[in-house]
């Protein structure tokens, strides 16, 4: 039994091939282990604010002297991290948009990416403290981006796996629906995206 966080970045709804692979990568999950639950982040639906003066200022500010306005200004982070402590698994959704994740993914991550919370800097560098997580990131793009001439291109996959790292997840799959603006590779693109999907 384990708590699954399923996490939504694309605005397309029921068109978008990200949250379909979601979708399906969850259901087999609850498959697997029978009984878990399952959390939807619907990060295009319900967007965590892009970081303004007042939340870095907070951030960066002993809780002990946060101000009522402050308090407020950093409730979303706190609890984005409350809610990330509290999955077991996270399945994550990255279309590619002009090479990278989309913003509303990004601002999650400001978010969720926290000194004093999900990691800390040390004499010895950096230590992450969010640990024992698995993660599958759902990835969908219009051209191919695993090999070929586009791989360089793909900037959102290495970033999501730099800072999910560096915060101390580590245990990351990436699991790729590709080709989607071509028709005959995005008709079953889900069903070859879960061939080589095991968990």
């Amino acid at each position: 039994m384990k708590n699954i966080l399923h996490i939504i970045s694309s605005p397309q709804g029921a068109q978008s091939v990200s949250i379909k692979l979601g979708n399906s990568i969850v259901s087999q999950l609850q498959q697997t282990f029978p009984g878990s639950t399952v959390t939807e982040l619907n990060l295009a639906e319900n967007p965590l604010p892009h970081l303004d003066e007042t939340t870095v200022t907070a951030l960066r500010t002993p809780e002990d002297q946060h101000s009522d306005i402050q308090k407020e200004a950093i409730k979303a982070s706190d609890a984005a991290i409350a809610q990330l402590f509290d999955a077991d698994i996270l399945v994550i959704g990255v279309p590619l948009y002009n090479f990278g994740a989309p913003s509303q993914l990004k601002s999650w991550l400001d978010h969720i990416a926290r000194a004093g919370k999900t990691f800390s800097y040390s004499p010895e560098g950096a230590k992450g403290h969010v640990e024992g997580k698995k993660v599958y990131l759902a990835f969908s793009a219009g051209a191919v981006y695993s090999d070929g001439p586009y791989k360089a291109y793909d900037f959102a996959t290495p970033y999501l796996t730099a800072v999910l790292g560096f915060i101390g997840i580590t245990d990351i799959t990436i699991i790729r629906a590709e080709g989607l603006a071509f028709p005959d590779m995005r008709e079953n693109a889900v069903e070859r995206a879960l061939e080589a999907f095991a968990i």
